[in-house]
């Protein structure tokens, strides 16, 4: 009786789960992702093991892969988060680079799908499996998924990947499912040290811009961010990526590419190379007859 007479304006709202770990309220309509402080990764692999545990993924990379702790390797349709370490190496030689004292030679970056602005793997897509979540992710629906990879090549950073047990795609969700009960993303949950970090991308950015100058004050000139807006890995009509990165080497050092590109942006100068030839070709064939 007593809670039927509260009137609308009374009732307490409950917090979200989301609003007490990553101070982010999420509300359908709103783009959310991840920021990857790759100089606060540890390697611990918590991400992997969470992401796994949440989303019922077998495990898989349990072989020595002679890359350090590094047993998973690469993304795929069973490991969607996967911790890379990089050793840093002298040029001059195969031992480690000069560094200066108690500093590492490792560089460790938790990598996930980039569930990109413009996402090549759902123009790809033909059934309409690959879709954008009214949170601005970008996530596979099995039950349409008929299999035929085009998403897999489609991908500029390779994250895609068939599953040898259905045949159909895989990929991170941004944990679709806890965004819709309000709760943040399992990995980023996990991280013990905020290496991911989760939130409204606007946000996000604004915290990353804040950390490469915080970066470059303490001297670390070579910080700066991979997937933001005029930024590496935003290039090629992709437009940015709700899961970016912070750096401190090349990209290709971390396995990103440098200048990624849609592949829908590579179809008219290949197809006017391929008129170019034929009409080539034509010529001669034209010449040696006359």
């Amino acid at each position: 009786m007593e809670a039927a007479a509260l009137t609308p304006n009374a009732r307490a709202v409950r917090p979200q789960e989301a609003q007490r770990t990553a101070g982010t309220r999420i509300e359908p309509g709103r783009r959310y992702g991840f920021f990857t402080d790759t100089t606060r990764c540890i390697g611990c692999k918590a991400c992997e093991v969470a992401c796994k545990e949440w989303n019922a993924l077998p495990s898989d990379g349990m072989s020595m892969s002679g890359m350090s702790y590094d047993n998973t390797r690469a993304l795929s349709a069973t490991t969607w988060r996967q911790v890379r370490f990089v050793e840093q190496l002298d040029a001059s030689g195969p031992g480690p680079a000069e560094m200066p004292p108690y500093q590492s030679h490792w560089l460790m970056m938790s990598d996930v799908c980039k569930h990109c602005a413009n996402a090549a793997c759902l123009q790809a897509c033909p059934t309409g499996a690959l879709f954008r979540t009214e949170f601005d992710t970008v996530v596979v629906q099995q039950d349409i998924c008929n299999g035929c990879g085009y998403c897999v090549p489609a991908c500029p950073f390779g994250v895609v990947a068939l599953s040898d047990i259905d045949g159909k795609a895989h990929k991170c969700t941004l944990c679709y499912d806890r965004l819709k009960g309000g709760f943040e993303p399992a990995c980023a949950k996990a991280c013990p040290t905020e290496s991911i970090q989760f939130g409204e991308l606007a946000q996000l950015q604004e915290r990353a811009a804040g950390r490469v100058g915080q970066l470059r004050a303490m001297g670390r000139e070579d910080a700066y961010l991979y997937g933001t807006p005029g930024e590496p890995g935003a290039t090629g009509g992709i437009g940015e990526l709700n899961a970016f990165f912070l750096l401190t080497d090349r990209p290709e050092v971390y396995n990103l590419p440098a200048a990624p590109t849609l592949p829908s942006h590579r179809v008219k100068p290949s197809l006017g190379f391929g008129l170019g030839v034929f009409a080539a070709l034509a010529a001669v064939a034209a010449s040696l007859l006359a």
